[in-house]
């Protein structure tokens, strides 16, 4: 017979165990006053999923046009859009030609088909491609160059400028690019993901006689794509393109023959990696053999200049086993994230959002002791307004401090040089117990994990991969120390990760307590990440896979439940980064059928139609896309309270999707204190108020952004909260 401390799942499968935690919520939702959960699982009441998410990469390409953001910033965003777009091809369309292939389709919860929603997805993004470098050439190179940040062409350069080049590809270029002829003993190659690369058309024969008609260049990875011509020769600040300078050099690749035209492509691959856990021995070893294949997975679409002739496009396509629909002509670089360079390239200040210094709370600013300035009271940050120091310097005095004996922490994305991984090895050194649980499946950082697992087991750490077939996404820190009353636990609790350079992009909470019992809690999911056994019952976290799922339903149900028996008022303010899970978002339903007043903060994937009539006409959806990545995630529920010191408070490393409540490691925890708890409250309603970069969805799937009405201030969430908590 269990104990009061355990819960079993033992042999459930992800989707069984969905299922059986989902008993509790039917359950309270099954309430006569109340529709079930079930009465909205209708295709008609969901967005796609793809599509919703290919909208939040339409929203940062239109940050281009908002001139609140300075004019490098602006740019920064369209280059934004294209990292974000190969991701989205790399992984999301991926995966849906995937599907279709090997016929395994999966009807996700709006009843679309992968096949229809890869449709709906290329007639969308034709669209944003064309609009791209709409924005590109008509909007930002022109504002560019008012400037004085000039993209020269190559009928534009002077003599002077013409010398420098030639001398700059006989140095730099000529001694590492590689033409490749076609031809039977030169197949064309194997060209990789997302690499830069020239088609040239070409007449005459070569040095050995050969007629060869096609030829492949590809442009070799080591060389900048962006070169800045000396100040000397140059009116303000002129930059290159490589493929300029290639183009310009042609004939000097080929001797003896002429260069009948020259066009850049660029081609992207299925990036996902496929481990098979249940078969592998060690996972570190079978990700290392995996990540060897990812730069040469199967084509799923092909970027091309515009003005290469249709027979050369209609080539490409074959070879890389595309259709027409897949192909992307642009007027201009096929890679336009390289323009993120610019930034670093001209020092221009003043055309960049000004430096600001996050703040440290007063409570642990001059204190000796981070410890005891803890075990005061709770300290909540907000990054990156507050700073991300003290989580570092918890670790770097736990490494120095005699009396900590242990400290475990959870990694997902670190950074290469890390002042937290350097603090570990500092603490391993010293002879103190650390173990360390390190995501190698963070997807993209999968190379840098292993790498930084190997460090650390060098130093003496203990290191685990966390649970087969689940990623360990929840980030903590304990801390175990010896005090004058016995052994006490202090933790690190995010919903961020620990890369103190995304602290100062990502708005992030991170909770700083030694509660006993969150303590506890928090040692318990240790205890299941690193060791055997059943699941222990934790008290006040909620946890994934286990409870968080079922905890959230309940806690939108119990919202619905005080309205309809008039005890008191309903709200759900909560904000993430995607909605997803279906359960949810029919609990969501049932619960604004009830009369709860629902406000959600979404930054990008919602899957939830708000507005609808006899639906949802009680849910409001807003994303608020400006200069830093919205990340936090944080839920308030009313529970009958119409104060401003009512209701309960969570902050979580989850969103509301079904990989992050089902197939995650997790945690959501409560902000207790009375003081902090309003200010998170106070700080998610401030989203509500954004007339500057927020954007509100739409009954039909569209978005529509929030603008000032007459008469009325402009107000951005963002600045808003660099005046109240930086320095």
């Amino acid at each position: 017979m269990e104990s009061d401390d355990q819960v079993s799942t033992e042999g459930l499968t992800p989707s069984d165990k969905l299922a059986y935690l989902d008993d509790a919520p039917e359950t309270v939702l099954a309430d006569e006053s109340m529709p079930a959960i079930a009465d909205f699982n209708q295709p008609e009441n969901f967005f796609n999923r793809e599509l919703s998410h290919l909208q939040f990469n339409a929203r940062v390409l239109h940050q281009v046009i908002n001139e609140n953001h300075p004019l490098l910033i602006r740019l920064l965003f369209c280059c934004i859009y294209s990292s974000n777009m190969d991701e989205f091809f790399e992984i999301r369309i991926a995966g849906l030609k995937q599907q279709i292939k090997y016929g395994r389709e999966t009807v996700g919860a709006d009843g679309k088909s992968p096949a229809q929603t890869l449709q709906a997805l290329q007639e969308q993004i034709h669209e944003l491609v064309s609009l791209q470098y709409e924005l590109l050439n008509n909007d930002l190179i022109p504002a560019l160059a008012d400037e004085r940040i000039n993209f020269l062409r190559r009928t534009d350069w002077t003599p002077e400028q013409q010398d420098w080049i030639a001398s700059y590809y006989e140095r730099e270029i000529s001694p590492v690019i590689a033409p490749i002829g076609l031809d039977p003993s030169h197949p064309f190659p194997r060209l990789v993901n997302k690499s830069l690369n020239f088609i040239v058309e070409l007449d005459g024969k070569d040095a050995f006689g050969r007629e060869t008609g096609l030829a492949i260049v590809p442009a070799p990875r080591s060389l900048p794509r962006l070169v800045k011509l000396p100040t000397e020769i140059s009116n303000g600040d002129c930059l290159v393109f490589l493929s300029s300078i290639i183009h310009a050099h042609a004939d000097d690749l080929f001797p003896g023959m002429e260069v009948k035209g020259l066009y850049q492509f660029r081609i992207t691959r299925n990036a996902d990696l496929v481990l098979e856990e249940d078969d592998m021995e060690d996972l570190a070893q079978a990700l290392r053999g995996e990540l060897l294949s990812r730069r040469f997975g199967d084509a799923v679409r092909l970027e091309v200049a515009d003005n290469c002739p249709e027979p050369l496009v209609n080539f490409l396509l074959q070879e890389f086993g595309l259709a027409e629909t897949e192909c992307y002509r642009v007027a201009g670089p096929v890679n336009l994230t390289r323009l993120m360079a610019v930034s670093s390239l001209v020092n221009r200040p003043d055309l960049q959002y000004p430096n600001f210094n996050p703040s440290t709370p007063a409570e642990i600013r001059h204190q000796d002791s981070i410890f005891e300035s803890i075990a005061r009271k709770d300290v909540l940050l907000l990054h990156p307004f507050q700073s991300f120091a003290p989580v570092i310097d918890l670790l770097r005095q736990a490494a120095k401090d005699p009396n900590v004996l242990a400290i475990r922490q959870t990694l997902y994305r670190v950074g290469a040089k890390s002042e937290i991984v350097a603090a570990l090895v500092d603490a391993a050194r010293r002879g103190k117990e650390v173990t360390v649980v390190v995501e190698l499946r963070a997807r993209f950082d999968e190379a840098e994990n292993l790498e930084l697992a190997s460090k650390l087991q060098e130093a003496g750490v203990v290191v685990v991969y966390g649970v087969v077939g689940y990623k360990t996404h929840a980030k903590m820190i304990l801390i175990v120390r010896r005090e004058d009353k016995g052994l006490k636990r202090y933790i690190h609790l995010g919903t961020g990760n620990y890369h103190a350079g995304n602290a100062r992009l990502y708005t992030d909470y991170s909770l700083l307590s030694c509660d006993d019992q969150l303590s506890e809690d928090v040692h318990r999911i240790f205890l299941q990440l690193t060791g055997m056994g059943k699941a222990l019952r934790i008290r006040k976290l909620f946890h994934a896979p286990f409870t968080l799922h079922t905890k959230l339903v309940e806690l939108i149900a119990r919202e619905a439940k005080i309205v309809s028996e008039g005890k008191g008022d309903g709200y759900i303010l909560a904000k993430f980064n995607a909605l997803t899970e279906p359960r949810i978002i029919s609990a969501l339903y049932a619960a604004s059928c009830a009369g709860v007043k629902i406000d959600l903060i979404i930054r990008g994937i919602c899957c939830l139609k708000p507005g609808v009539k006899g639906l949802s006409e009680n849910i409001r959806v807003v994303s608020v896309v400006g200069r830093f990545l919205e990340h936090t995630r944080a839920y308030y529920f009313a529970n009958g309270s119409s104060g401003p010191d009512g209701g309960e408070v969570y902050c979580s490393s989850a969103d509301w999707m079904t990989r992050n409540l089902v197939n995650r490691v997790e945690t959501c925890f409560p902000i207790e204190a009375p003081a902090l708890a309003q200010r998170v409250r106070a700080e998610l309603e401030s989203y509500l108020r954004d007339n500057t970069y927020a954007w509100t969805l739409l009954e039909d799937g569209s978005y529509s952004q929030v603008k000032a009405v007459r008469g009325e201030p402009a107000f951005s969430a963002q600045e808003y909260l660099l005046g109240q908590l930086t320095v």
